[in-house]
């Protein structure tokens, strides 16, 4: 049986995304030439990789206006993505509460004191 594909970003598709995101619109060699080296991914790895977001709704895209190429633009900000991910995570992780998800974050004891209290300021006053 095929696997349900995912909504989410992978690690490999949000790497792209920073990209775009940054530029707010490049082509795949554009965004292939962004990343780092050490990745060593091929052009048509990119290519393929921004077809699927495309398929996922987070990109569309535009003809150049010179050349063959696709000028490719995020659809989706990184703001949302970042709920996105965060309603994800409560939903896989949490049984859909944030609640229990800030609960956790809070709870940590490796974050940061400050932090901690910065947290609990902004949850005060929301």
């Amino acid at each position: 049986m095929a696997r349900t594909k995912s909504r989410d970003l992978t690690e490999a598709e949000l790497r792209l995304m920073d990209v775009l995101w940054k530029k707010s619109s490049a082509t795949v060699a554009e965004v292939a030439e962004s990343l780092p080296k050490q990745l060593g991914l091929a052009y048509n790895t990119v290519l393929t990789t921004m077809r699927i977001l495309e398929d996922k709704g987070y990109v569309r895209h535009t003809k150049a206006k010179e050349g063959r190429a696709f000028v490719y633009h995020p659809r989706v900000d990184v703001r949302q993505a970042r709920l996105r991910a965060v309603r994800h995570l409560a939903r896989r992780l949490f049984d859909g509460s944030p609640s229990l998800l800030v609960l956790n974050v809070l709870e940590d004891e490796g974050i940061d004191p400050v932090e901690r209290q910065r947290l609990k300021r902004l949850i005060e006053q929301a």
